[in-house]
């Protein structure tokens, strides 16, 4: 098992990763120059898929503060889903997941109807489930979760979750590549503008109450 840094010109750039990951004959080792961005490769090789998959994941944006239980996004949620589209607009994906929340699938359902694909809802219970459907299935994965299940699913891939993302954290892109032989590099970018506590200008959501947790047992905000 080892890992390597891997550099980038551009978040555009990083995007064109994946493709080049899974290139013949490619190597991290010619990336060169730009800001640097967390990238590591991770796994032991075993049995898997002829071709790599490549998998997006992403925490669902910022949510409205309506006092139920199940609240859709808020403008500033909406406008970094917006964002989101726009980075990803060269990704040609095959398979778009989310939980069954209007927050996740508000934040999954353009990218489903961009890529004419229906929404494939899986339960944040069983994500080790999910996790060996993704790998058995060559493709482009974007998966909208939550801000537990999201690093947990990184790391049932095989990839490396890096710290647990804060409540009011909603600008963490992974990026998994899983390479034929089960080796999963992982890629974390970020989108869009942080959440800034008091400067939202009416539009972000407002900072969630504490309450007990409610609903499908493994989702979280």
């Amino acid at each position: 098992m080892g890992s390597n840094r891997i550099r980038f010109i551009t978040t555009r750039v990083a995007m064109l990763w994946p493709l080049a990951l899974g290139a013949p004959g490619f190597s991290a080792a010619s990336a060169a120059g730009g800001e640097t961005l967390f990238s590591r490769t991770h796994g032991d090789p075993g049995p898997g898929p002829q071709e790599a998959v490549v998998v997006y994941l992403v925490r669902h944006a910022e949510k409205a503060d309506d006092g139920t239980n199940d609240p859709p996004l808020a403008i500033a949620g909406q406008i970094r889903v917006q964002t989101l589209r726009v980075l990803l607009d060269d990704v040609d994906l095959t398979h778009v997941h989310t939980t069954d929340w209007k927050r996740t699938r508000d934040t999954a359902r353009p990218f489903a109807e961009k890529a004419a694909v229906e929404l494939a809802f899986y339960d944040p219970r069983e994500l080790g489930t999910l996790a060996a459907e993704i790998r058995a299935t060559p493709g482009r994965h974007l998966v909208a979760g939550h801000s537990n299940t999201t690093p947990q699913l990184v790391a049932a891939l095989g990839g490396e979750p890096l710290d647990p993302i804060d409540e009011l954290e909603y600008d963490r892109l992974y990026i998994l590549v899983i390479q034929p032989g089960g080796t999963t590099v992982t890629t974390v970018l970020r989108f869009g503008e942080p959440y800034v506590e008091g400067r939202d200008f009416g539009l972000r959501a407002e900072p969630p109450p504490r309450r007990a947790p409610s609903g499908p047992q493994g989702a979280r905000r």
